[in-house]
């Protein structure tokens, strides 16, 4: 989640309000604003990001690919035909209900976008921790390589790559290179914004948390959401206590999120949700609209670059990717040493 935070409180699963909904909800005009204000995306999304998170596969690109059957499904909630209260009948407690359909499924999506947010960054620092000493090395046999071949034949090509290789191997470094360690999608990395804050450097374990930290995750994100504060102050809370979630759910500190699930119970109730009138409804419509559509590139972004594409090969285990990939580059090493000894007899 860009702004470190996801979740909503819920009172029943998903599946359930949806069918809750489907008996309930009465025709009107809701149902065409939510269908072309507020977003078809953003229910799918959410509802398919969900479902995919809790088969295993944390892919906001997977959520986005179910946005007719949510979309469908929030739009029917709004404008679906079936006996009611008179309450019920009224315009505004219908798109009050189609704001809080799409709420909760742009919550999901916010939660599977940050779920594969960790998973990326977690395979890219895990990466250049475990596997980055041998592309190192890989490097190091290349350069002796092409300096051995240059010595050999005195060829002026084969000097002109023996520097070649040579300069790769010592590169002067960028700034991408000087803040590999230290810089994210949010900022500071955490081992980073640990040591500034003198706290112990935890970095991560695993590509993929635990699925039962991951199951805490899910369950804390939906109950502190931010967006659905009641006022500031409220707001500013949950902004704090999430940012925590976050934190440890990208470290896979399982017995952390226990302790920040017994602190939330614990806390103050959060008071049920007043939507106001239709001005306001609508404009909260257009809100999670743009929210969405926000959510939707930085998943992209995400599933685009190279490590995405790294994990979409194994997206049932990402972890084992590494391990399969540091045999690769140990074989490769073997040959490089073969042929260096070959060369230099």
């Amino acid at each position: 989640m860009t702004h470190e935070a996801a979740g909503v409180p819920t009172t029943r699963n998903d599946d359930d309000r949806q069918d809750h909904d489907r008996q309930h909800e009465q025709p009107g005009r809701p149902a065409d604003a939510h269908a072309e204000t507020a977003p078809a995306g953003a229910p799918a999304a959410g509802a398919a990001g969900s479902r995919t998170d809790e088969a295993g596969a944390a892919s906001p690109g997977t959520a986005e690919a179910g946005a007719g059957e949510a979309g469908g499904a929030g739009g029917g909630t709004a404008g679906g035909a079936g006996g009611g209260s008179a309450e019920q009948a009224r315009p505004e407690a219908r798109l009050a209900h189609a704001v809080r359909v799409a709420e909760q499924a742009l919550i999901e999506f916010e939660i599977a976008v940050e779920t594969f947010r960790v998973e990326v960054e977690n395979f890219s620092r895990l990466h250049h921790q475990r596997l980055g000493p041998m592309y190192a090395r890989l490097d190091e046999l290349d350069a002796q390589i092409a300096e051995a071949r240059a010595a050999r034949t005195g060829d002026p090509e084969d000097l002109r790559k023996a520097q070649e290789a040579r300069a790769i191997v010592m590169p002067m470094p960028g700034v991408d290179e000087l803040f590999h360690d230290w810089m994210d999608s949010d900022g500071l990395s955490p081992e980073a914004s640990a040591m500034l804050t003198e706290q112990p450097v935890r970095p991560p374990k695993r590509v993929r948390p635990t699925e039962e930290a991951r199951k805490l995750y899910r369950e804390l994100a939906r109950k502190a959401h931010p967006d659905l504060a009641q006022d500031e102050e409220e707001r500013a809370r949950r902004d704090e206590f999430i940012t925590r979630v976050n934190a440890a759910y990208g470290r896979g500190d399982e017995p952390l999120l226990k302790e920040l699930a017994q602190e939330w119970a614990a806390g103050p109730a959060a008071p049920e949700a007043e939507l106001g009138e239709a001005d306001e409804l609508y404009a909260r419509l257009n809100w999670l609209t743009q929210r969405k559509e926000l959510l939707t590139v930085l998943a992209q972004e995400l599933e685009q670059s190279a490590i995405g594409a790294m994990l979409r090969m194994a997206p049932d285990d990402p972890d084992h990717l590494l391990e399969e990939i540091a045999d690769q580059l140990l074989g490769e090493v073997s040959q490089r040493e073969t042929e260096l000894a070959g060369l230099v007899q």
